[in-house]
């Protein structure tokens, strides 16, 4: 058992620190890192932030420009846009995080499954797979909202459910490398249930590189439930959220531009930080590429 515990190539404490102090020392890291920081802060802190009611109506106002009372101006209805953006990036955490915790976790029991059980199983979870992405997500989209109309459920539901399978497939094939290792055989001739294997040597080794894919995916999810919204599919009205400032600002780019910043910009940022975050994960994660990582 000792011989086994010591060949199981799971993270100690001293090598996640070791991690951190490789990932903050990495200038894209680092800025990932500030950028991912500060819209988590914002969106968590966002009824603190902003400085009036994000669907407080003052018609009288509409259509004003940046100033110190309104920072991004207001739109058609006099909404201050600015604190639309910032709870709009409270709506799009909302969606991204039981997104990403529900995808990775039935993705990765449904990989580590596939990949450890009998050969029948696994062609049935990859049909499971298949059978899911064949479905393109916008029209995936329609079909749910047709049935149970646009909500903030329904589109964590929509995407959580074409997201799976990226993270079903990639614990699969890690699992079928893992189950052939060493440490896993010493565990089988000393008794080990399934379940133990699985579950104290299998799962902590797949879950390093399921959280950098994760980290890079949330940009994605994000852009997806901005599309939603901007296509009528997404959060209701007067909801803010990202996607729903685009069409405002697409309606009103004539008059205004200051929407379409709004709802682009933060789209802008979190793409860029929550890359730049994941590619400097992957690089630390990996210890052959920590020494490109550091130069770049």
């Amino acid at each position: 058992m000792d011989q086994a515990v010591k060949t199981n190539p799971v993270k100690s404490r001293g090598e996640m620190g070791e991690m951190f102090y490789h990932l903050i020392r990495d200038p894209l890291g680092l800025t990932g890192l500030v950028i991912v920081v500060l819209i988590v802060f914002s969106a968590a802190f966002a009824g603190q932030i902003v400085p009036y009611d994000p669907i407080a109506l003052n018609i009288p106002d509409r259509l004003q420009g940046p100033s110190l009372s309104h920072l991004l101006g207001t739109d058609q209805l006099g909404r201050d846009t600015f604190s639309r953006m910032v709870m709009g990036g409270r709506v799009a955490l909302q969606v991204a995080l039981p997104t990403i915790i529900g995808a990775v976790s039935i993705g990765t029991l449904l990989g580590m499954i596939a990949g450890y059980g009998p050969r029948w199983l696994d062609n049935l979870i990859l049909l499971f797979f298949d059978t899911i992405r064949s479905f393109p997500t916008v029209m995936f989209a329609l079909a749910v909202v047709a049935l149970i109309g646009p909500s903030l459920n329904t589109v964590v539901f929509v995407i959580m459910a074409t997201s799976i399978p990226t993270y079903g497939r990639v614990v699969r094939t890690m699992t079928q490398s893992l189950k052939s290792s060493e440490f896993i055989d010493a565990e089988k001739s000393l008794g080990a249930t399934t379940k133990r294997i699985l579950g104290v040597h299998i799962l902590p080794n797949v879950l390093g590189p399921i959280a950098v894919l994760a980290a890079m995916d949330i940009p994605t999810i994000v852009g997806l439930e901005a599309g939603l919204s901007f296509l009528g599919m997404g959060v209701r009205p007067p909801t803010p959220s990202w996607g729903s400032l685009l069409n405002d600002g697409y309606a009103l780019i004539r008059n205004t531009p200051w929407p379409i910043i709004a709802g682009g910009l933060p789209l802008i940022l979190t793409t860029l930080g929550f890359t730049f975050l994941g590619e400097a994960l992957r690089d630390v994660v990996d210890p052959k590429l920590r020494g490109r990582g550091g130069a770049r």
